[in-house]
């Protein structure tokens, strides 16, 4: 028997204007004010709402940023550059580039700090922003499958596994590269990733094989 909707829940649909206006702000106010001093307050005045609009959205801050972010990570598409390697380097260079801007570099890491003592936080991010970009791999393999560039992953869960590890290793590289190590994602920097990505989607082995005895360094 399914439950009736909670009280108070019925009124105007949601508008679709105001959601973006309000994300919007939230991302001007992190460049002008940064994650500390961000208030929803100061987010409803630059949106031109009420802020008993926001409470109605979003729970907090962090619910509010990582919707923020989250819209600017949906702006990545996969280009069609005839490869899946030019594919792969068209794609990260997007994604690098959209970590490289302030309200994204300052909101991503203020929400994943917060994630690590609250696990609906931790299950937003996933769901709003890793879940979302799956796509990307998704669409990624199956184009390169119809160019035969991949083989065909029959099998449903391993073919998961399989988009689950690329996006951990691409995103993961990205992020660490750009926002704890601080390095540029340089085209020099993202052929090599894409390079050693592609050598473990072709091979299907799990590490690069040992170099020959001969070969090792003096003093090995």
């Amino acid at each position: 028997m399914q439950s009736s909707p909670p009280a108070g829940r019925t009124g105007r649909p949601r508008s679709a204007a105001a959601d973006a206006a309000i994300l919007a702000a939230t991302r001007a106010a992190l460049v002008d004010l940064g994650w500390s001093k961000l208030t929803l307050g100061d987010v409803a005045t630059r949106a031109g709402v009420a802020k008993t609009t926001l409470y109605r959205r979003w729970a907090g801050k962090n619910e509010l940023v990582v919707d923020a972010v989250a819209e600017l990570f949906d702006e990545l598409e996969l280009p069609d550059r005839g490869c899946l390697a030019a594919d792969i380097e068209g794609v990260v260079l997007q994604f690098a580039a959209i970590l490289a801007r302030p309200e994204a570099k300052s909101g991503l890491m203020a929400v994943v700090a917060e994630s690590t003592r609250d696990d609906a936080l931790r299950e937003r991010i996933r769901t709003s922003i890793v879940e979302r970009q799956k796509r990307l791999v998704l669409e990624g393999r199956a184009r390169a499958q119809t160019r035969g560039e991949l083989p065909p992953e029959p099998d449903a869960a391993e073919a998961a596994r399989t988009v689950d590890l690329i996006f951990d290793v691409v995103a993961g590289a990205v992020v660490h590269r750009t926002l704890v190590s601080a390095e540029p994602a340089d085209g020099e920097w993202v052929r090599d990733l894409t390079r050693v990505l592609l050598w473990g989607l072709t091979t299907g082995q799990p590490e690069p094989p040992e170099p020959p005895a001969g070969d090792l360094p003096a003093g090995a």
